[in-house]
């Protein structure tokens, strides 16, 4: 008998389904469960393990779960820049799902409603990042089984506690990984671990749209993912949290407590106490399965930034996973094959067994939080001073951003009602604020602020410098008396600049540079072909009865050379889209300096930008400049991987923008190009080793410390074995903040105000100060370490070198930095520069021999 192709396709299904493993190797032996309740399988057709799931069937399968199980509320948090939904999946019994409300409310009361008679909340994040996918697929099975399992004890924990998933941290980056293994695995599986399907193109699934690391984001904020998770993050305010990810596949299993010299002080010692006895359970459960794992090596607790960090200075206990990751369906490993399957299964046994220590130990979690308020006040009431007054005047957007980020982070923050004085110098109310340290977020507020230099231990995972008023050039003073100062009685809210109107029949405008939005505001006029001029020295116009003098940087809009019709009202709707006021000039003569028509203002073109990018170069940097450009300025940036470049013409572009990379595959024939490029009159703006790069090959007139003289600043006598990484720990700049201070009067520090400008460094790298006069734009203070670890060695090594340079390549020029100017998307007080760089990169003068 012939088979019909419908026949014939669900006998190949079934097949498939054969080899695939079922839901019962994941979950608990023991258990019935309510089969009203929806399997994976059955929204899916195949089992978890069997492909790798889209965030879409994800999605479809918690929405199915939903609806079946009155123990789960799916809730939708907000969208990604690619428009997936991010979701919460809350699991309780129907009665506190009830009245969650409530429950959440009664939360957010941290000296009100006793610990004991509030539930236990859990929260289990997965795959933040997005090519760690295996949490994605525990999620599911561990959804499953508490909203199916009939188990007594499962009825009994959720009666009594709240179960928060987010199965999905990085739905953008889930799916760029999943569609390039989905893509390259064959229908026979392939554990080669040099096959293509094991290693991602440019830019990988880690990432998010604009390839930051979600993971780096709790604190900082730059992503709104990060800002969606946040909200109800404190809303919840768990008492556990779960961060499940994925390491190299020769690892095993980790999960914390870590090195415990390498957490933050700021942590309490019972959050670590209680950490310990979490892993009990998380040992238990993978000794039953034979499973290999290690605790207290690799891994550091220090940077607040972090999913399983974060929670620690908010009353949580936050608790890291890592799994050995196939990065695909299977991979050949120095442990054996490691396959999909078993990632799944060991992130399921520890998400299970997360709950099963934190139920066990509610007691002593749920005094823990309480104890943990009260204890920060206390340590509040012992500080040296009472709070921190934050100042700046000449850009609002930065400090509006700056108090929301605050505000984010649930900290208190009050506008002064009145002037105030403090050590001899006036801080106006309308640009001062104040953020005292007894308040519930003592600790975070600290995290913030703090600017530590000494550790117990100077080895880092990540950065041992963040501080967020530094980073964004805010000014802020530790208040030791508050005699005299007078607060507002309502805290800060956000309002936006009102702008006024423009006069139509102005002979011109102009508008200041020290906006942050300001560049937002040329880039629109300039690409609708309004043109526009810099002013390389500064004027004073009449302002009505009052005149207004405007700094060198200041961009002015003739009207007598306009060409669009409709430019007047294009830039009136432009001035209050970025909240920045337009002075209407009433004539070409001004009341002091220069000019509307003179040569000292300098027509601007619209810019056209080139980023390299492309395997070997920084997806991390390429992608905080692309944020910055395309996110915030709006302006339009063509990403090129570096193979390609030869098939490009680069003089249609203004700009070329090189990131930290590894450049030694572009062989003579592309230096030859690029050296063209700026020759003929574009612009090279090139970051760390794109800059070395640049020297060695002759385009950029600078030198840098090479790595033997690094070396040669530490002593290795009388070393044994056991110092080895220590000194490596000493040679290493993991992430610090360094005072710079630049040159004000050049145009790429148009808008600053202030010479000392801190500057975010994560390398040794070092740039030697240029013996040629007027090509230095910045270089590093006399003692230039502000914020974090770096051995005194690499200080002074660094102090008094080059930070930026910038000169001229024939018709073009050429500008260098030995750090990371936009780094994560938070560090607004240079990123100025950057934009500088696009605008002004031909406003400055600077030949060398």
């Amino acid at each position: 008998m012939r088979l019909t192709i419908s026949l014939f396709i669900s006998l190949l299904l079934l097949s498939a389904l054969a080899t695939a493993a079922p839901i019962s190797q994941y979950l608990p032996k023991g258990h019935e469960y309510n089969n009203k309740v929806v399997k994976p399988s059955d929204v899916f057709g195949f089992e978890i393990g069997d492909r790798h799931v889209r965030h879409g069937q994800m999605l479809e399968y918690m929405k199915s779960l939903a609806d079946y199980s009155p123990r789960v509320m799916l809730t939708n948090i907000g969208k990604t820049v690619e428009l997936r939904q991010q979701i919460l999946l809350t699991v309780s019994a129907p009665k506190n799902l009830a009245k969650l409300d409530d429950i959440l409310a009664q939360r957010q009361l941290t000296g009100g409603k006793k610990a004991e008679q509030q539930p236990l909340v859990i929260w289990l994040g997965y795959s933040v990042h997005g090519d760690e996918i295996s949490g994605t697929n525990a999620a599911m099975l561990v959804a499953y089984h508490l909203a199916a399992s009939q188990e007594s004890s499962i009825a009994e924990l959720l009666d009594n506690a709240i179960i928060v998933m987010e199965p999905s941290i990085n739905p953008d980056g889930m799916d760029r990984f999943v569609n390039w293994v989905n893509t390259y695995r064959g229908t026979s599986l392939n554990s080669d671990a040099n096959h293509i399907e094991h290693h991602q193109g440019w830019r990988t699934g880690r990432t998010n749209h604009f390839g930051f690391d979600l993971n780096r984001d709790w604190l900082l904020l730059s992503q709104q993912e990060s800002q969606h998770r946040l909200k109800y993050f404190h809303l919840y305010k768990p008492n556990v949290l779960g961060d499940f990810h994925e390491m190299g596949a020769n690892g095993s299993y980790f999960f914390q407590p870590g090195i415990p010299t390498r957490n933050h002080p700021l942590t309490p010692k019972e959050n670590t106490a209680l950490t310990q006895k979490l892993a009990l359970y998380h040992a238990e459960a993978l000794d039953k399965e034979n499973r290999l794992y290690y605790s207290e090596e690799s891994f550091d607790d220090f940077y607040y930034g972090k999913g399983s960090t974060y929670p620690d200075i908010n009353a949580s206990v936050g608790i890291l996973f890592e799994q050995a990751s196939s990065r695909g369906m299977q991979q050949e490993t120095q442990n054996g094959l490691l396959t999909f399957e078993f990632g799944i299964k060991n992130h399921v046994l520890t998400s299970l067994s997360t709950i099963k220590g934190a139920w066990l130990n509610r007691d002593e979690l749920k005094e823990y939080r309480q104890n943990f308020y009260q204890e920060s006040q206390k340590q509040a009431k012992k500080e040296e001073f009472s709070g921190y007054l934050i100042h700046e005047k000449f850009d609002q957007h930065r400090l509006a951003s700056f108090l929301d980020k605050l505000k984010q982070h649930q900290i208190d923050v009050f506008p002064l009602a009145d002037d105030f004085r403090y050590d001899s110098t006036l801080y106006s109310k309308e640009h001062s604020f104040y953020v005292p340290l007894e308040q519930p977020q003592y600790r975070v507020i600290k995290a913030l602020f703090g600017q530590e230099t000494d550790f117990q231990d100077n080895t880092f995972y990540d950065v041992s410098g963040w501080t967020m008023p530094l980073a964004m050039n805010i000014e802020f003073y530790p208040v030791k008396r508050t005699w005299g100062l007078k607060l507002s009685d309502n805290q800060w809210t956000r309002a936006e600049k009102v702008v006024a109107d423009i006069d139509l029949q102005a002979y011109g405008y102009a508008f200041e540079w020290h906006d942050f939005l300001a560049p937002r505001l040329l880039n629109k006029l300039l690409a609708n072909d309004i043109k526009a001029k810099v002013a390389t020295k500064s004027f004073t116009v009449a302002d009505g009865s009052v005149n207004h003098q405007f700094s060198a940087g200041s961009i002015v809009i003739p009207a007598g050379i306009q060409t669009n019709v409709n430019w007047r009202n294009i830039l009136a709707t432009a001035s209050n889209e970025n909240h920045i006021s337009i002075t209407s000039l009433t004539s070409g003569y001004t009341a002091q300096g220069i000019d509307i028509g003179s040569g000292s203002l300098k027509l601007l073109k619209e810019p056209k930008v080139l980023l390299v990018g492309g395997k070997g170069i920084s997806q991390y940097e390429a992608g905080e400049i692309l944020f910055y450009l395309d996110d915030t300025l709006n302006m339009p940036v063509s990403v090129v991987e570096h193979q390609r470049l030869k098939q490009i013409d680069l003089s249609t572009y203004t700009h070329l923008l090189l990131v930290d990379g590894d450049y030694a595959k572009l062989d003579v024939a592309m230096v030859n190009v690029v050296e063209s490029f700026g020759k003929q009159g574009g612009v090279i703006f090139a970051q760390k080793r794109a800059a070395k790069w640049l020297a060695e090959k002759g385009v950029l007139t600078a030198s840098f410390v090479s790595n033997t003289q690094i070396d040669q600043l530490f002593d290795t006598e009388n070393l044994n074995y056991q110092d080895k990484d220590k000194l490596a720990g000493r040679k290493r700049i993991a992430g610090a903040i360094f005072e710079s201070v630049i040159d004000t009067s050049h145009p790429l520090a148009y808008g600053y105000t202030s010479p000392n400008l801190p500057l975010f460094r994560n390398s040794t790298l070092i740039m030697n100060q240029p013996s040629q006069p007027f090509v230095t734009v910045a270089k590093y203070s006399e003692e230039p370490l502000m914020s974090g670890y770096a051995d005194r060695n690499l200080v002074l090594r660094i102090a008094n070198n080059a930070a930026i340079v910038a000169h001229n390549l024939g018709k073009g020029r050429v500008i260098a930095t030995s750090d990371n100017l936009t780094f994560r998307g938070y560090w607004y007080g240079s990123a100025k520069l950057l934009s500088n760089a696009i605008f002004f990169g031909k406003a400055f003068n600077a030949p060398v021999e």
